[in-house]
Order: structure tokens, then C-alpha cells, then sequence
């Protein structure tokens, strides 16, 4: 099935901030953490970007962690250097979200950090293509079977075996295209990737700044190698300690849920809101009651079913300067009037990195169709409106999976690390608001800072969240225990989109932990 693609606006931050002059003193006497690697050979820097300019290298990383003089791969990398050298105090490695997500496209060449950031005075701003991604070395798969991937949670018997069945096709075939890459894309591998470009850049300890999926990585990196660190924030983050199925959708069906309740709530009391003076909870229910039972159609006669109408809102629920656009879709959506879009051009082989790493560090506790069921229809009564969060995908997608889970799900074993601040919101569709709490139980000295609103990657919906997390970096004071940011929703609808906003999507259209 082809996927719709739709436009969200990320609006790229300019803000400023009062701070008190930087600590600069390292944050305890932790000696660096060896990671086994030989001196690196000087990076060769070339200019990189079009609108925007920055500067990318590749590096050569061995693709097992644990073999520093096996084979390789290549990894590519990207830097914006400090842009006041004065007050330079040292590198800030930026991870980007996914998996499958280039953080060189995000934070080099698209400034979602912008320049006037202070961020980008104090620090060189260094981000990756992880392994597997993008201008990496890639995980491939054909283009026809990626395109023929399972888009609805299986409704019978018979469409759970056929997920199984592609599940395992899938798999041979990106391993087979792929070769001795794919048996090491897991985030353990990520995480001493993250070691080898500090190596490179010949620096003692780097700060950490990681999203969305980029925050698992941060916490196996502290627990790898919690010494090189000076500072970690953490954003919008996994919990890879959870090894049931059912709590994995059930945190994700409830914040699902609340955001759009929160969503509802905003419209009804925000006059400019396209359905101001409406039930919006009743309409979406109409909504959805007819795209379950086959009669909603877009104007082009396209039929549009309730899992598609479900993915589609949960992509509005990331970022609330979105909303005006989310009630303008239903609004037209209910007088049949909104056209699709049509997929992005096809290749024979595209880099299709997502399953490959999730399916590396996820296993999962499912043995039949009867339990997916049973999980469906209680998942029905946690959330009455969205039923069920699109992120099943990552639970069901990984169902004999045929390569290694070589970092499975297990409980973070960190000491000797710096304070870290880890971030979350009330309601994430993305990263569920308690699996940052649990992480946050598995780390010592972290400190917890809630926004008290709607969205994935606060760090982007919130000034206030901002700018603590930069204060943070910057001068390694954390926020007191207990601070919460108060949620931030807009009350215009915004002049201009921001043209550097992506879909998280995977290639057949499903959402990513990552915006």
C-alpha cells in the first residue's frame, strides 16, 4: 500500500536566554573510560550543505564494538564549529532519534539548533549519520518487499501468520543485501560508536545531548563509558528495560489518548481552532466510526481506514504548534474534502534502517493471534477514542524477526557518571511519559524535568524546557528535583511553515521515535 505523506511544520527556535557565566570546571574526577580503540587518524573535514553550511567527514568504525581491529564500516559525521571560540568549552555530540533517522540532515546541514541558539556559542556541535543511516554505511533491503510491509495490526489468524511470514522474509533479505553490517546495528554498537568519534576528535570527555530513540544510546553510553562524559541531557526518552509486550502498548495506547484529549480540550478553548464551538471528541469518533467500518473516503474516492486516520493524527500529537493544521484536516476530512499524497519516488534498493535496529534490541513476549487480540480489545478500553497507538508496529514488526536480538531489553547497570538531566512531557505519543520516569529509576544522580503539556521532544515545544536543558549544558546545574515547565500551546495559527520540517516516518509510512 502506497503511504500518505503530509506536512508538519517544525518551526525552527530562536530563542534567547539570561545566563549566569559558565562553569567550565570538569563535574567530578571520574578518570575517561577506555574504550579499546587505537588513536584515530586525523579527520579529514570537507564543507558539506547547500542553504545551510556545514562540515562532514567519514570515519572508519569497526562494525562489532567489541573487535577494535576487525572490519569496518564507514560513519559519517558532521560539525558546526563553536561559533564564539572564546567561550568554547568543548564538543556537544547531538544523537539524533529513529531508529533510521540522519542527525547530520537535522542538526548540521538543517539547523533544527539554530545559530542564535547559545547552544552553538559554547560548543562544536557534532552529530552523526548512525550505523546503518543515511550517508553510513546502510542497511538495504529491496524496495518492492519494504513496500509490501503490513500496515494494519493484524485483524485474524491469518493476517498474523502472514506478518510472521513477512517479518522473516524481510529480514533475510536487508541481512542478504545488507551483509555483516546487519548482524551489529544494535544501539550497544551505536553507543561505542558515539566513544569513536570522541576518540577522533581528540577529546577527553564530550557533553551528550540525545532525542527520542538518540537517548537509549545516551544511557548506554553512560553505562559503557561514563567517564568520558562532562554533561548528558536526555530527551523525550526510552525505557529499554521493558520486556512486556502488553505495557509496552499499554503506555503507548494511554499517552496517545491524553494528547488527543489535551488536543480536544486546546480547541475548545481557543477561539482561532478550526473546530471552535464543536465536540471535537464527537468528531473524531464520527470519524473514526466510518473509517472502521470502510465509508470514509477522501475526495479523490480513496478510502481511508481507521488505522491510516489513527497514524496520521498521532503525527499531530508530537508537536502542538501543529494543532491548527490537525483541526483544519478533520474539519475537511468530515466534508470529504482533503487529497492524499502520493509516495515518494521508488529505487530497487533502499536503506530501510528501522526494524533492523529496533527488531537487534527488542524481543518480545508474543506467542499468538489470540494474545495481539486480547491485548487489541483491552488496549480499546485504556484508550475508548484512539484505541490504539500506531506504535504497535514496533512490537508487531519484530515477531520472528530472522537476525540476532543482540542487545536485548535488561535493566541499566550505570555508576561513575555525571549528573544527568532527563526530560519528558505529560503526554508523548512517542516516548510515553513513564518510561523516562523508570530510565530515570536505572541511572544514578539524574534528575527528572516534566513538561506538563503535549508533544515529543520538549526541547523544541517548551522555552522553558529549553532553556533549562541549555543552562544545564551549559553550566552543569540541573534544575531542582520536581521542576515542571507549564504546557505551551499556540493561539495563532503560525505565518509561515518551516520547510526543514520531516515526517518520522519509516519507509512504508509508519511513525518513528524521532520528529
Amino acid at each position: 500500500m502506497k503511504r500518505r505523506l503530509f506536512t508538519v511544520v517544525l518551526a525552527t527556535l530562536a530563542l534567547t536566554i539570561s545566563l549566569s557565566p559558565p562553569v567550565l570546571a570538569e563535574p567530578s574526577a571520574t578518570r575517561p573510560t577506555t574504550s579499546g580503540r587505537p588513536p584515530s587518524a586525523p579527520i579529514r573535514w570537507a564543507e558539506c550543505g547547500t542553504t545551510h553550511k556545514g562540515e562532514c567527514a567519514t570515519l572508519k568504525v569497526p562494525i562489532d564494538g567489541k573487535k577494535p581491529g576487525g572490519p569496518t564500516f564507514d560513519l559519517a559525521i558532521g560539525r558546526l564549529k563553536a561559533l564564539d571560540p572564546a567561550k568554547r568549552i568543548g564538543v556537544l555530540i547531538v544523537h539524533p532519534g529513529g531508529p533510521g533517522s540522519s542527525g547530520i540532515d537535522s542538526f548540521i546541514l538543517d539547523r533544527v539548533i539554530s545559530d542564535s541558539d547559545p547552544i552553538r556559542q559554547y560548543f562544536d556541535l557534532v552529530s552523526l549519520d548512525p550505523r546503518g543511516v543515511g550517508r553510513s554505511t546502510q542497511v538495504v533491503c529491496s524496495e518492492d518487499l519494504v513496500y509490501r510491509t503490513p500496515n494494519s495490526y493484524p485483524a485474524d489468524e491469518a493476517a498474523y501468520q502472514a506478518f510472521l511470514r513477512f517479518n522473516a522474509e524481510l529480514s533475510k533479505d536487508c541481512r542478504e543485501r545488507t551483509g555483516p553490517l546487519f548482524d551489529s546495528v544494535n544501539t550497544t554498537n551505536a553507543a561505542r560508536d558515539v566513544d569513536a568519534i570522541r576518540v577522533a576528535l581528540g577529546e577527553r570527555k564530550i557533553s551528550f545531548f540525545g532525542i527520542s530513540y538518540g537517548t537509549q544510546v545516551g544511557q548506554q553510553y553512560a553505562e559503557l563509558f561514563p567517564g568520558n562524559l562532562r554533561a548528558m541531557a536526555i530527551d523525550s526518552n526510552m525505557d529499554h528495560s521493558i520486556t512486556s509486550a502488553w505495557q509496552y502498548l499499554k503506555a503507548s495506547a494511554e499517552n496517545f489518548e491524553g494528547s488527543f484529549l489535551d488536543f480536544a480540550k486546546w480547541c475548545g478553548e481557543t477561539p482561532t481552532c478550526g473546530l471552535y464551538g464543536r465536540n471535537v471528541v464527537d468528531v473524531w469518533d464520527w470519524l473514526h466510526a466510518k473509517a472502521a467500518a470502510g465509508e470514509l473516503t477522501y475526495s479523490d474516492g480513496y478510502r481511508v481506514s481507521d488505522e491510516e486516520l489513527r497514524r496520521e493524527l498521532s503525527y499531530y500529537m508530537r508537536d502542538p504548534r501543529t494543532w491548527f493544521d490537525a483541526a483544519g484536516w478533520l474539519r475537511a476530512l468530515a466534508r470529504n474534502a482533503p487529497l492524499r499524497s502520493e509516495a515518494a519516488t521508488k529505487v530497487e534498493v533502499i536503506n530501510n534502517a528501522y526494524s533492523a535496529i529496533q527488531c537487534s534490541d527488542w524481543t518480545w513476549d508474543v506467542r499468538s493471534f489470540s494474545q495481539l487480540d486480547r491485548y487489541r480489545r483491552q488496549l480499546e478500553k485504556v484508550a475508548p477514542h484512539t484505541k490504539l497507538s500506531p506504535f504497535w508496529f514496533d512490537v508487531v514488526s519484530c515477531l520472528n524477526w530472522q537476525g540476532p536480538v543482540s542487545n536485548p531489553q535488561r535493566r541499566l547497570k550505570i555508576s561513575g557518571n555525571p549528573p544527568v538531566l532527563m526530560v519528558t512531557a505529560r503526554h508523548d505519543i512517542a516516548t510515553p511519559n513513564a518510561w523516562t520516569y523508570a530510565a530515570a529509576r536505572q541511572i544514578p544522580r539524574s534528575v527528572v524535568l516534566e513538561y506538563e503539556g503535549v508533544g515529543h521532544l520538549q526541547f523544541l515545544n517548551s522555552v522553558c524546557a529549553h532553556d533549562k536543558i541549555v543552562k544545564y549544558l551549559i553550566e552543569l546545574r540541573t534544575p531542582p528535583r520536581g521542576t515542571r515547565c507549564a504546557p505551551e500551546y499556540p493561539t495563532q495559527p503560525a505565518a509561515v511553515a518551516d520547510s526543514t520540517g520531516k515526517q518520522p516516518l519509516t519507509r512504508t509510512g509508519h511513525p518513528v521515535h524521532a520528529r
